[in-house]
């Protein structure tokens, strides 16, 4: 199908709601019209006419939208202004913030931010075959700087160690493959072992840095472990390429989201992760993918903010 290839004929192919629909349309169900609902997913449906484009389906005798069971149900806002939204932050290299998304969508900061988060769900990778091969495996901590948390005078860092109101993300990278990340509660042998296992194919080699915490790897997986103390490069054994990971999504935190929320992380991790393993693609088919990640996927305002 059809799809905009830069930001200016995105604009201006989704400003008609009806074309803008239809595109929907035709990328969630190639096939032909689909019930939606989970358990059903009947092609025994037939068109409603009226002002706002539905169906319904036979077999579940329930009415359906093409935003039913996405990211975009119960949204009031029309495609016109979703898919410019995921365009817009599908094709940015360092993401966009909440208050520059609603200056350009002309809606409010509040209803941006809720867009956004939406988004980052679409583009979360639920693809859970493991990684293999050549595997890079590094932690880093996000959060205020050093500097930042001793202005008012707090000198427990040091004592407190490194994490201290930070939040730990681990990452693993195969090289000339995908990379994962995912925030971690410490670096502890218990905590990050578990997560190789559950993210690596056994047998595949893992390049680690000197931590302690990696002591064991060599039971399931070729380890070896350079010791950034001497040197960072030692032939093919290095983690410059999850480095590449963590200095672009740590530009992106710092320059465009400054103050994310610790229990948002995830999400934000999700988005970098999504472009970064989508580097290659042109902005077309970045997005395309994006729009397709919205099916069977749910958001609520109120699971968002954590209310009970």
């Amino acid at each position: 199908m059809d799809t905009p290839e830069t930001l200016v004929e995105a604009i201006l192919y989704f400003s008609d709601a009806q074309r803008a629909h239809d595109f929907v349309k035709r990328l969630r169900w190639p096939n032909g019209v689909a019930c939606p609902r989970m358990g059903c997913g009947s092609a025994n449906v037939r068109e409603i006419c009226g002002k706002r484009p539905r169906w319904f389906c036979r077999d579940c005798k329930r009415e359906f939208t093409a935003k039913v069971n996405s990211i975009f149900e119960d949204s009031p806002l029309g495609f016109d202004k979703w898919l410019p939204a995921m365009w817009l932050l599908s094709a940015a290299r360092n993401g966009i913030s909440s208050c520059e998304a609603a200056r350009a969508l002309h809606v409010t900061q509040k209803t941006a931010w809720f867009m956004l988060h939406r988004i980052r769900l679409a583009m979360q990778d639920r693809n859970f075959e493991k990684l293999a091969g050549e595997v890079e495996v590094d932690e880093t901590y996000v959060g205020p700087k050093a500097r930042s948390i001793n202005r008012y005078g707090d000198t427990s860092k040091k004592a407190r160690g490194p994490a201290y109101r930070k939040t730990i993300v681990m990452g693993l990278r195969e090289r000339g493959g995908k990379t994962r990340a995912f925030v971690v509660k410490d670096t502890t042998k218990g905590t990050l072992l578990p997560k190789v296992v559950d993210s690596v194919a056994p047998g595949s080699t893992v390049y680690t840095d000197s931590l302690g915490s990696y002591t064991g790897l060599q039971c399931s997986y070729r380890h070896e472990v350079i010791n950034h103390a001497e040197k960072y490069v030692e032939g093919r054994v290095h983690t410059n390429s999850i480095e590449n990971f963590w200095s672009v999504l740590k530009r992106t935190i710092g320059g465009t989201y400054i103050a994310l929320r610790p229990q948002h992380l995830d999400r934000y991790l999700d988005e970098q992760i999504f472009r970064f393993n989508e580097r290659e693609n042109e902005d077309g088919p970045r997005f395309a993918k994006a729009v397709k990640g919205a099916d069977c996927k749910r958001l609520t305002y109120r699971t968002l903010v954590r209310r009970s």
